[in-house]
C-alpha cells in the first residue's frame, strides 16, 4: 500500500474484532513510530504496549471510553520531557509524540489494522496504572486492533478553505 492510499484509508476505529495483533505486525508499527523525527533527534519518548486485559480495562475506565478495552493492544505514548520547548515556544513532547503516533497509525492501516487517537483520559490515573513517573506525561493512548465493521466516510473541508499562500488569510 502506498502512503497516499494509507492516508486516504486511515480513520478512527472505535470497534475492534476479538482477534490478537500478530507480534510481527506490532513490531513493524512500533518501528514506524521509532523512525519518526523528533526535536533535535533526542527521541525523548516511550511506547508502553498494553496487552493485559486488567490494565486495558483500567485505561478504558480512566479514559471514560468503553471502546478502548475492545482493542487487543493499547499503546500509551509517553513524552519524557514535558517542560522542554522548541525555540518557537511550542512544547516538544506533544509534537514529537504526534509525529510518532501518525507514523504508527499509517503503518497500522498498511497492516490492515485500525487505531484511534485518544486524548480524553485522566492523566494521573493512567500514569498510576502504567507506572509512569511524575517526570513524564502520557500524550495519547492509541488503541490498536482489527476493525469490526466498515469505516464511516470522512468529511473534509476543501483544500482551498485551509491553504493560504504567502500570508495568513
Amino acid at each position: 500500500m502506498d502512503i497516499y492510499e494509507a492516508i486516504k484509508n486511515r480513520h478512527s476505529t472505535r470497534s475492534y474484532q476479538d482477534k490478537a495483533v500478530e507480534d510481527d505486525k506490532l513490531k513493524r508499527i512500533l518501528n514506524a513510530g521509532r523512525c519518526a523525527p523528533s526535536a533535535r533527534n533526542r527521541q525523548e519518548l516511550k511506547f508502553i504496549v498494553v496487552r493485559d486485559s486488567h490494565l486495558r480495562n483500567a485505561l478504558a475506565a480512566a479514559s471514560n471510553q468503553p471502546f478502548v478495552v475492545q482493542a487487543p493492544v493499547i499503546i500509551a505514548v509517553v513524552g519524557l520531557t514535558p517542560d522542554e520547548k522548541m525555540h518557537c515556544d511550542i512544547p516538544t513532547d506533544p509534537v514529537d509524540c504526534a509525529i510518532a503516533i501518525d507514523h504508527m497509525t499509517l503503518a497500522a492501516v498498511a497492516e490492515g489494522l485500525g487505531t484511534c487517537w485518544v486524548g480524553h483520559f485522566e492523566q494521573g490515573q493512567c500514569r498510576q496504572v502504567l507506572s509512569v513517573p511524575d517526570t513524564a506525561k502520557i500524550v495519547e493512548l492509541l488503541p490498536l486492533g482489527y476493525p469490526a465493521g466498515e469505516p464511516v466516510a470522512k468529511n473534509r473541508k476543501p483544500l482551498e478553505e485551509i491553504v493560504c499562500y504567502d500570508q495568513f488569510k
